[in-house]
């Protein structure tokens, strides 16, 4: 007989008397993210490609790090075994750092405890997409009124990731920090590459 898990179910109706860990993030948190030069920083998608997107577009959602290690390792990392990043790939997505103005609340699925509460486990965040983002919706709809969810991402479980539900812009204060490849972000991108061992191929 197989122990293989398989799928993680789809959430059912009884997720609603679930008691979620809470996480909220304080004003003057500071967010990262990477984001299309060409694009604002602040974009709710509704394209049902990533992990806790909307699975029917009805609401949008914002992808950011706790840190610019989780930003960069989310954009930069996601195809496995490829161990360098190219500057024209570092050309086209640039850093912006988006600082809250008001308190956010998140369903925490990062600390001990956050899966089980909700009747979920770990392939919620490395499993099919078509489950986690029913699973989106459902913690969306929770009474607690969560603003979204925090994660550990995939590429390195050690950092936290946000995935914001509709918000005002008025929620952040952006600092645009320009591309990687600008002079006052040499340290950083070297501490970057560094910790991922990557390396930059001039292309």
């Amino acid at each position: 007989m197989s122990t293989h898990p398989g799928e993680l179910s789809e959430p059912t109706a009884g997720i609603v008397s679930t008691q979620p860990l809470i996480h909220t993030l304080p004003p003057r948190q500071r967010l990262s993210r990477f984001h299309s030069a060409s694009l604002d920083p602040i974009f709710f998608g509704k394209t049902a490609s990533n992990r806790f997107d909307s699975p029917d577009s009805n609401y949008g959602v914002l992808y950011t790090g706790l840190d610019e290690h989780c930003a960069f390792i989310e954009t930069f990392g996601q195809h496995t075994g490829i161990r360098f990043i190219t500057t024209t790939e570092l050309h086209i997505r640039h850093l912006a750092y988006l600082e809250l103005t008001q308190p956010i609340v998140l369903i925490d699925l990062a600390r001990s405890g956050g899966l089980a509460r909700i009747g979920a486990d770990a392939r919620l965040l490395a499993g099919s997409h078509s489950v986690s983002q029913k699973w989106s919706a459902a913690l969306r709809a929770h009474p607690v009124g969560a603003h979204g969810i925090l994660y550990p991402t995939r590429h390195d479980p050690a950092r936290l990731a946000c995935a914001l539900f509709d918000l005002s812009t008025s929620v952040f204060k952006v600092t645009k920090a320009g591309s990687l490849l600008e002079s006052r972000n040499a340290k950083l991108l070297g501490e970057l590459l560094d910790t991922y061992g990557f390396g930059l191929m001039s292309v």
